[in-house]
């Protein structure tokens, strides 16, 4: 009898340690972003506010999160990502046109004018087939997000297309490379995060790129005069958080829910935040003592003669289903 009832015991607390080990392991995924960690940058934040609301919805998952490109390369991590050696990542779409050429339409010169018209942009066809070739090659989107930008100078100031002339710009993304190099601009490549050292050392003498990154990598410190959006923004670009769908496929139903839930309120405060963005990029650029200046109606049309001839038409002619895309993408109004 004692022996039966000491096996019992230990089974028991076998039992019970097991079932303590298995509320302790959580699974824990890692998101990856080229971002400043614990600075205030929006794009941080919002995978961060995906990491709490998925703890706290208590579902076995856990995020760790990493930033400043500490875990992988602003670049490298499509790759990683749709290996399904990286569990989540924010980073901007065009990043992968390499890989995918239709990708390149997201950030496309003038396609998007404004967060409203981002916002119904989203439900669009235009998106639809976006999202669709992500989850081919192996992610998804799990939340949207915008940006709009602009133009930085150490010369002067970037405003219609003659003002570009001569300069070395860094530029985001292949359509924007080709409608610069077509007005007359020197291009060098490289991520946002590598524009204030380029800048620094005389790489560049200008970058186009979005409000939050010239606000992070402070390059009011390395500029004379500022471009922001106002009302005739012609850059803005897709930067949504995605997951590897291998990855996600294997979560248990509860915690992609829990996922989804936590990517809508982090998508609703990032919609939110984005657009009191420029206004604090402009206050703190204009204590810099940095010019601050938009682009005219006539400078934007200007821009987009150069566009259209430019990155419009190479898109159309040269990227399988580009003609289509685009003019999906040009009938949401």
């Amino acid at each position: 009898m004692m022996m039966k009832r000491h096996m019992l015991c230990a089974a028991l607390g076998f039992a019970l340690a097991a079932g303590s080990g298995s509320a302790l392991a959580d699974t824990t995924l890692r998101a990856s972003h080229q971002f400043p960690g614990g600075q205030g940058d929006p794009r941080d934040e919002m995978v961060q506010i995906i990491a709490r609301e998925v703890e706290a919805a208590n579902v076995g998952l856990k995020i760790q999160v990493f930033p400043s490109s500490s875990l992988y390369k602003a670049t490298e991590q499509w790759g990683a990502l749709t290996r399904g050696q990286l569990d989540m990542a924010a980073f901007p779409l065009d990043y992968a046109s390499g890989r995918v050429p239709q990708f390149s339409a997201t950030l496309m010169p003038g396609l998007v004018r404004n967060y409203d018209h981002a916002q119904r942009l989203n439900q669009s066809n235009f998106m639809k087939d976006i999202k669709a070739l992500v989850e081919k090659q192996g992610a998804v989107v799990i939340a949207d997000a915008w940006l709009a930008g602009g133009f930085a100078s150490k010369k002067h100031c970037i405003t219609g297309p003659d003002t570009i002339k001569g300069q070395v710009i860094r530029a985001a993304g292949p359509a924007f490379e080709q409608m610069l190099a077509a007005a007359g601009a020197s291009i060098s490549s490289m991520p946002s995060s590598e524009v204030y050292s380029a800048m620094q050392t005389g790489v560049l003498d200008a970058a186009n790129t979005s409000n939050d990154s010239f606000v992070s990598y402070r390059l009011y410190e390395q500029t004379k005069c500022l471009t922001a959006p106002g009302d005739n923004a012609l850059w803005f670009m897709y930067e949504p958080v995605l997951m590897s769908k291998k990855v996600f496929d294997r979560l248990e139903p509860k915690q992609r829910e829990a996922i989804l839930a936590a990517a809508r309120k982090a998508e609703d405060y990032f919609t939110a935040e984005a657009k009191k963005g420029e206004q604090k990029m402009r206050d703190i650029y204009t204590k810099a003592g940095v010019e601050v200046v938009t682009m005219t109606p006539e400078d934007y049309q200007a821009w987009m003669s150069i566009a259209k001839h430019s990155s419009y038409r190479q898109f159309a002619e040269k990227v399988p289903g580009g003609d289509v895309l685009l003019k999906k993408a040009l009938a949401v109004q």
